[in-house]
Parts: C-alpha cells; structure tokens; sequence
C-alpha cells in the first residue's frame, strides 16, 4: 500500500519533485503574538511562493481584537513583508490574501468557536478546502485545555470520512514527567495521537536532518559511530542574547526545560539511534525511543550536573546586565540561564561513552553543534614532542549557524621535522548547495499538511525526555529548598560556570571552545 503522502506517479519520474499539499486550511490561535508574526505566517507565505501550497488554501486567525478579514490580511501582509525568506510576488500574495478570513472571539467564548465552525463549513463550500483542517494553537500551555474542549464541543476536532483534522502544538510540553502526561492525557482526549503534531523546530532544520544521510548513507562514518571509536559526545546550544523582556515567561522555566528536555534530548536521539529499516515516521520514531528508553543521567548529580546564571559583563563590545536586573526577575530568583548534564546511554553501541548536554544564555557566541570527540590513536611511532599540538580527532556537525560539517584530525607541518597539528577539513551548506535551505516552520507546516509526522515527537518520547531529566530538576530544586547553594554565577560572554568546566575534568576532559 502506497504511504498517503506519497504520489506514485510523481515518484517514477522524478524522485526530487516537491510534494504539495492537498486542499486545506490552517487555524492560528495566539494569531497576535511573536511567533505567529516572526515564523508562521511568513512560512505559509514561503511555502505559497515556493508553489507547495493548493491555489485553495485558506488561512483563519482567531484572536479577541476586532478586526474584519482585511485587518487581519494586513496584519499577515508586514509579517509577511518584513520576515518571508523568499521574494514577494504580487501575484502569489493575491492569491493567497483571498482565502485569509479573520474570527473575533475568546478561548472560553463558546460562540466564537461557533462563529469559527461556520467560517471554515463555508470556506470548504466557497474555496474546496475539503473538510481538511489543521489547528495551530500558538498560545501558552495553560491555555490548551479550554481551546481543546471547544474544538471538541464544535465538533472541529472530529475527522470525518475522507477528511483529516490535526492539531499542532508549540513547546514546552509540560514541565516534568506528570505534567507531561497530563497534558497529553488532554489532547489525546479530544485529538488521536496520529493527529497530533508537536513542534520542535530543530528537527525541522536541514543540518538535522542531514544528520541521518551522514550516518546511514555514507559507508565511511557508521563503522567508527560507536563506543570502539568515539570517547564523548558534546551537544552544545549556546545563545549570545540575554532575556531582555522574556523575563515573565522564563523565570521559574530554566534553560534545562526551555532546551534540553525538547531540543538537545532529540538531537541525542537522533545521533545514538540505530538505523532504521526505513525513514517512515513509524520506523523512525521507534528507533528515537528505543535509545531515549536506554538513557538515563549519570551519577552522582553533584558531580555530572551543572547550572548557572549570568551576571553583568561584556558582550559584543557592549556591556550588558546580569539575570537578576533584567525586568521581571525576582532577586533571589534561582531559574538557571545555563544547565548542563551528563547522560549515559547503556546501549551496545554506546556504553561507557558520555553524552555531555549544555545550553546558556549570554555564552560566547550563538552557536548549536553535534561534536563526536574520537578516542587518542597510541601514536606509538611518534614520541610526545612530535604530537604535544595534536588534539583529538573531532567530527562536528554544525546545525546553526554557518551549516555544515567539519573534521579535525591530524596532519604532518611542513618542514623536516616529523611534527602533527590539528588541520579541518570542512564542509559548508552555503558554499555546496545552491539552493537555500528552507526554513524549519517550512518544513514542519508543510508535514503537518500532509500528515507526515516523521520530524514530529510523539507522546512516548516526549515523557521519555522528562524521565532523563526530572531527576536533574528534582536534585537542584532540592538544593534550593534545603538553602544549599543554588546556580552559580557566571560572566557574559563566557562559556558558563566553573563547575560546568569541572564537570569534564573530573573525567580528564574538556568542553570545545566553537
């Protein structure tokens, strides 16, 4: 049986023919906020212009402000205008602009969501939509219960023959185990699990994808992806930004929840998963939950955990204020901008390699990256003066920015003596493609029109991830009640707390320096 995203047809002929979505249209709720006007509605222009949209698409905002479809459609046109990837084409926004329909209404307004109902029968009447909607709900957690109970209520949520409804929700999914269960318990109440679709960005992101064909497609890497050859594994998200005006959200959050749990858990995922016998979203998953089930934290937390939080320094040749002036936050506040922890995976293929996990705000410089750090060669031929330079040999996937992949290893310098420095040999999407890469809301609105949910975490790894990490935020949370020490400080612009450094020397290791 052919997969329902696939065209047979299309498939013979070319096998890079983009797919294009069928007749449907999107929900946004949270239409107002930054989210929808940075990254979503640009998306859906992006994908338009890129001709991976039905001419039939329609696009419903529903918000309390009073707007008639024309406001809204202006609202969309300077989102659209100042953060689209692609060029703007008149004809391509008139087109679009036709099916844009705004509804006026509250998440407990029961005849605003009546109002919705009405607005989306006609446009499957007047444009052929054909009952095939996703609802995008860009609002804060707390909200999701009260909008799913309304969809419900209307009947929105309810797939009718032939007709698909879904349902797309923004992190953070939960903020521990029980939460996350809860949560879902809610959704998968109103919506099926096949009709749910999570967003993590990062898995919509090129580099992460490229992930998978750098492992499986290439003979040259699978062999040393293993505990015979690889000593650690670093995964870094560093943000060179401080929390200015995110004050209310964050606090009480912390970078562990804001990232690791969703980001950094999946990019573990998806380096330590073994190969799947296909890349249908059901192998794929299974593979990601099989090593998320094998992970845990390594022990003791004292020693393998870290968290931090900035102080005043310098960034970028500006000085700047620490955590605790930024409006919003509580003085004694103990939210970390910084966290880091070790994870083992007890999988044959990995044991007895660590898993080094780190993200902050107010780092060196923005950066995220995938760092396989070799095991030393003996160098038996050479004596310690011939290597004293060499470092050990590193494959870095970079995910942003600058996209590529580098190789360290060594190399003899030049001249007679036998002498080994550390060299790169790079490779750079910018530079090897011609094409630029879409953007990751691209990729992921474009799957969930047409219900592909392979980049999308399902209900088991999300409370996997909480698994791995609640013993961490227990451990610090702990600390904090008993008046034990709470995250310890560190300068802008650097790379985070001492005992994040100490955590990798106590094993005779390091952090790299990107």
């Amino acid at each position: 049986m052919t997969e329902p995203w696939r065209n047979p047809l299309r498939d013979k002929r070319d096998k890079r023919m983009p797919r294009i979505a069928g007749p449907c249209s999107v929900v946004i709720f949270g239409v107002t906020g930054d989210l929808a006007r940075k990254k979503l509605m640009p998306a859906i222009y992006d994908l338009a212009n890129r001709g991976l949209l039905p001419p039939t698409f329609a696009l419903v905002g529903f918000a309390r402000r009073d707007w008639a479809d024309e406001d809204f459609g202006q609202v969309v046109y300077e989102a659209v205008k100042q953060h689209a990837r692609t060029p703007f084409r008149q004809e391509v926004w008139d087109r679009l602009a036709e099916g844009f329909r705004f509804v006026q209404g509250t998440f407990d307004d029961e005849d605003g969501f009546a109002r919705l109902a009405e607005t989306l029968d006609k446009l499957d009447a007047e444009r052929g939509t054909g009952g095939n909607h996703a609802f995008y709900l860009s609002i804060p957690p707390k909200a999701f219960p009260q909008v799913l109970e309304q969809l419900s209520k209307t009947g929105l949520a309810k797939k009718a023959d032939g007709h698909w409804s879904r349902v797309v929700i923004e992190k953070p999914f939960g903020h521990d185990l029980k939460s996350a269960e809860d949560l879902n318990a809610i959704v998968n109440n109103v919506f099926p699990e096949s009709s749910v679709f999570r967003i993590d960005h990062y898995l919509g992101k090129e580099t992460v994808q490229n992930i998978l064909a750098l492992r499986f497609a290439n003979e040259l890497f699978e062999p040393v992806w293993n505990s015979h050859y690889v000593d650690s594994v670093q995964i870094t998200m560093a943000e060179d930004i401080g929390l200015g005006g995110r004050g209310g959200y964050y606090d009480g959050v912390g970078a562990a929840r804001d990232v690791i749990q969703n980001h950094l858990l999946q990019l573990l995922a998806l380096t330590a998963m073994e190969e799947p016998v296909s890349f249908s979203p059901d192998e794929l998953q299974a593979e990601k939950i099989k090593v998320l089930s094998a992970s845990r934290l390594a022990e003791p937390l004292d020693e393998t955990t870290s968290r931090g939080q900035y102080t005043a320094g310098w960034q970028g040749g500006e000085r700047v204020v620490g955590l605790l002036e930024e409006e919003g936050f509580s003085k004694t506040s103990t939210t970390e901008t910084f966290a880091a922890i070790t994870v083992d995976v007890d999988t044959r293929r990995w044991a007895g390699v660590p898993f080094y996990l780190r993200t902050g705000k107010r780092l060196g410089r923005r950066v995220t990256e995938i760092a396989l750090i070799f095991k030393r060669a003996p160098h038996l031929p050479f004596d310690a003066t011939m290597t004293e330079e060499l470092g050990q040999n590193a494959l870095v996937i970079r995910v942003q920015p600058d996209e590529g992949i580098t190789l360290r290893f060594g190399s003899k310098v030049p001249g007679n003596l036998m002498e080994v420095r550390d060299v790169s040999m790079d490779f750079s999407y910018g530079s090897a493609f011609a094409e630029e890469s879409p953007e990751a809301y691209e990729r992921l609105i474009l799957d969930v029109l047409l219900g592909v949910p392979s980049l999308f975490p399902v209900n088991e790894e999300v409370e996997l991830a909480w698994k791995i990490l609640d013993p961490a935020l227990d451990h610090w949370a702990h600390l904090d009640a008993e008046g034990l020490g709470g995250p310890d400080p560190y300068e802008s612009g650097g790379w985070g707390p001492d005992s994040a450094f100490e955590m990798l020397k106590r094993t005779g290791r390091e952090w790299r320096r990107p």
